[in-house]
């Protein structure tokens, strides 16, 4: 039986985020996923990490709630350890210290949301070491679609591709993991079927899911590893996971059921 291993949110968009045992889901996908984000004042386009030679250290910030059910109050724990929370009149000025660059942190999504993303010198991707502005889906901090899923057997399998590197969930950045027992890219065949989480919620899948550079950056003890990338590119067309949209609300938690419709 396939079910769920784990659950994150991430309030700000390309900061750490924190772990879940259980969530509400909507059409916005989790309750409080990348609700908020920076802006590069400069360009006017949001941060990302996907140019991380722009921004090298937003996997150095953390974000969580103080307490959503209540509030939408956010503590963001800076490199340095110490801490800002978005209700604090003074976060632009200690956000823009600590990353280098003026930046304003936003709750509303622009008209227009772009980002920056750099492409690194890899053979089978599309791009190779440039730079490129990207739309974002209107009305949202998301890159392509608001909920990410990836089993274990994704993971396992890139594993044994390149036993050397650590293919941990947290380097993908998704939403729901999977536990599942079948051996090889078992969600590529998911596209366009519908899974049921949990006595409620439902999730169409809509997509392979693309990476890109951020699969490859340190985080915490995570080293850099460029050989990541190069091995979902060489053995899965750079696609680890796969794109869902919410067509039914409700709530799911660790340990839920998960069946495909």
């Amino acid at each position: 039986m396939n079910t769920v291993a784990s659950l994150w949110r991430y309030p700000v968009k390309s900061m750490m985020g924190e772990e879940l045992r259980s969530t509400t889901v909507k059409q916005k996908g989790l309750h409080g996923d990348r609700a908020f984000a920076l802006m590069d004042v400069e360009t006017g386009k949001i941060v990302s990490a996907k140019n991380p030679k722009r921004w090298p250290e937003m996997f150095a910030f953390h974000a969580r709630y103080t307490d959503l059910e209540q509030s939408n109050d956010i503590h963001i724990t800076l490199p340095d350890g110490t801490a800002v929370n978005s209700n604090d009149n003074a976060i632009d000025s200690v956000l823009s210290s600590a990353l280098g660059k003026k930046v304003t942190f936003l709750s509303q999504v622009p008209s227009d949301p772009q980002l920056e993303e750099y492409w690194p010198d890899i053979e089978e991707l599309d791009n190779r070491d440039i730079v490129t502005d990207e739309n974002m889906p209107e009305g949202t901090f998301f890159d392509l679609a608001i909920v990410h899923l990836i089993t274990t057997s994704t993971l396992n399998e890139l594993s044994r591709l390149y036993p050397e590197g650590r293919f941990e969930a947290r380097r993908f950045r998704p939403n729901i993991i999977l536990n599942t027992s079948e051996i090889g890219f078992i969600e590529n065949s998911w596209v366009g079927k519908t899974l049921a989480i949990g006595d409620q919620a439902k999730f169409k899948v809509t997509d392979h899911c693309p990476r890109c550079v951020m699969t490859t950056l340190g985080q915490g003890d995570l080293p850099n590893d460029t050989q990541i990338l190069r091995t979902a590119a060489e053995h899965n067309k750079a696609q680890v996971g796969v794109y869902a949209e919410v067509v039914q609300s409700g709530t799911i938690k660790c340990d839920d059921s998960v069946r495909i419709i």
